[in-house]
């Protein structure tokens, strides 16, 4: 029995300048203020003696590990990253940052989303990542034009109402 698992698709290297932000906002944070915070409390929870059984002194440590690896992740990710702050000089078509509005042809139900970098997917902002199925078919289009895309479900086929980037 093998243990092999193929390599993750590479993710797209693109974000927007406040998602950047974010992420640099987040590195710093976790540096500068969690990290030593956690610290602290580590050694304070060692000092009590016994560290097999003391949970403050295990969970911390845990905590900390976490935070070293996010800390390593985006100090790996952010210098790999490339912000993408000027609109395309063509505004009717879908790219990168662009917000589209769809409309499914059979139910006429209305999806909106934007198209925005892998790192800063947000569900409850509608945003989605320009690396999944749906904003790869909606690339280079324009309005009123039609769009399948194959989803776990089956395929679907949308019609574009809007595209903003405002």
């Amino acid at each position: 029995m093998s243990y092999y698992r193929s390599p993750l698709p590479p993710k797209s290297n693109l974000i927007t300048p406040e998602g950047y932000k974010n992420l640099q906002d987040e590195l710093d944070y976790l540096w500068r203020v969690k990290r030593p915070e956690v610290t602290r409390s580590v050694s304070e929870a060692a000092a009590q003696g016994d560290r097999s059984e003391n949970a403050e002194y295990i969970y911390g440590k845990k905590l900390l590990r976490e935070i070293d690896r996010r800390v390593r992740f985006l100090q790996k990710r952010i210098p790999e990253l490339k912000a993408v702050s000027e609109k395309p000089k063509d505004r009717q078509r879908i790219f990168f940052g662009a917000w589209v509005t769809l409309e499914d042809v059979d139910s006429e139900e209305r999806l909106s989303f934007r198209i925005v970098g892998a790192d800063e997917i947000d569900t409850k902002k509608n945003w989605i990542s320009i690396d999944a199925p749906m904003a790869k078919a909606l690339l280079k289009k324009v309005v009123d034009d039609e769009v399948t895309v194959e989803r776990p479900m089956g395929k679907a086929t949308f019609w574009v109402v809007s595209v903003s980037y405002e």
